[in-house]
């Protein structure tokens, strides 16, 4: 039997997603694909679900049923869930453009149907491979985690995926792998955020962990949100996902994972390398240069309804990560 014992990064139980809304996800959302819904079922737990039918329409049947056969994932962040029309239609994804809602409304053609991914560096096993050679070997687990943007706003949403230490395990890291890189899809014909002038950009974007982050229990590989595939805005097919971390460090439509020596360049560290660290660690104590980072907004909200939350130290996942960074000095390693 397993028990799970409660952490910190737990929640009160006032703050908890309604039991019969979340265990019972599954049935609701065959309900709703038939049309069965009943009719006291709150707005917000309609939002949570929509229309997976339409959501997921020209998806490979590989993909879906992936997704639809996932299990529940430890830990689970127990906030409320923040409403699917929120998550997919506020997002960084500068691929698309620099506004809030360009991913959502230029993403929708985006090509992700054949897609490999190329694993490379210090590994025995390097390759290119399919999405679905990729999958294959991994039973997907849902974990609901909070996700907290560097720009001070967040989220709490259900993501589907596995942990990215089984993945690097199957290519066989070398004694040389000391850190992980990776690369989002170069493609300005479909991503027409890559071919503006306007950016600041050094394309394709890329973005690095070190090799026992990466290996970590929380840090996962994500192809889908909310039980069904992963929506192009949210960066289809695979992403990053790295719940201690600043949002931006859970890089999108990844082609390529390389094993290294040594650090990897980064995006943003490159681009403004004193205000975004290597680290980008969740710190209420370190301020952004040019904001504070002790509150965050959570989505959704509004000018007359902010919804801050006091931000956690590693995003809530102090007890799983703080020994990571054991004797570092978290404000010059930020």
């Amino acid at each position: 039997m397993l028990i799970k014992t409660r952490k910190a990064s737990d929640i009160p139980s006032s703050e908890i997603t309604p039991e019969s809304v979340y265990l019972n996800r599954r049935h609701f959302m065959a309900a709703l694909a038939g049309g069965a819904v009943a009719s006291g079922m709150s707005g917000n737990a309609l939002a949570l679900v929509g229309n997976p039918a339409a959501e997921d329409a020209g998806r490979p049947k590989w993909w879906r049923n992936a997704v639809e056969q996932r299990v529940d994932g430890m830990p689970n962040a127990k906030d409320s869930l923040t409403p699917y029309s929120d998550a997919t239609r506020y997002n960084n994804f500068y691929e698309f453009g620099t506004g809030k809602t360009d991913p959502s409304e230029y993403a929708g053609k985006f090509k992700t149907d054949p897609w490999q991914v190329t694993i490379d560096g210090e590994v025995g096993k390097p390759g290119t491979f399919t999405l679905e050679d990729i999958l294959k070997p991994h039973p997907l687990e849902e974990r609901i985690y909070r996700f907290r943007c560097v720009e001070a706003w967040s989220m709490v949403v259900p993501w589907v995926g596995f942990s990215l230490a089984d993945l690097i395990k199957r290519f066989e890291p070398t004694s040389k792998a000391k850190y992980v890189a990776f690369e989002t899809l170069y493609d300005p014909e479909q991503m027409p955020g890559q071919s503006s002038r306007f950016s600041g950009i050094k394309w394709p974007y890329v973005e690095g962990l070190r090799l026992d982050e990466a290996m970590n229990p929380l840090t996962m590989m994500v192809v889908g949100l909310y039980g069904r595939t992963l929506p192009n805005q949210n960066g289809a097919p695979l992403r990053l996902m790295v719940p201690w971390k600043y949002g931006f460090k859970s890089i999108k439509s990844i082609v390529k994972i390389t094993l290294t020596e040594k650090q990897p360049p980064t995006t943003w560290n490159l681009l403004a390398p004193g205000e975004y660290g290597f680290y980008s660690n969740v710190n209420p104590l370190v301020d952004h240069p040019r904001w504070s980072q002790s509150r965050e907004r959570r989505l959704p909200n509004s000018l007359f309804d902010p919804n801050w939350h006091d931000t956690q130290m590693f995003n809530g996942y102090e007890e799983e990560v703080a020994s990571l960074y054991k004797g570092m000095d978290l404000k010059k390693f930020y």
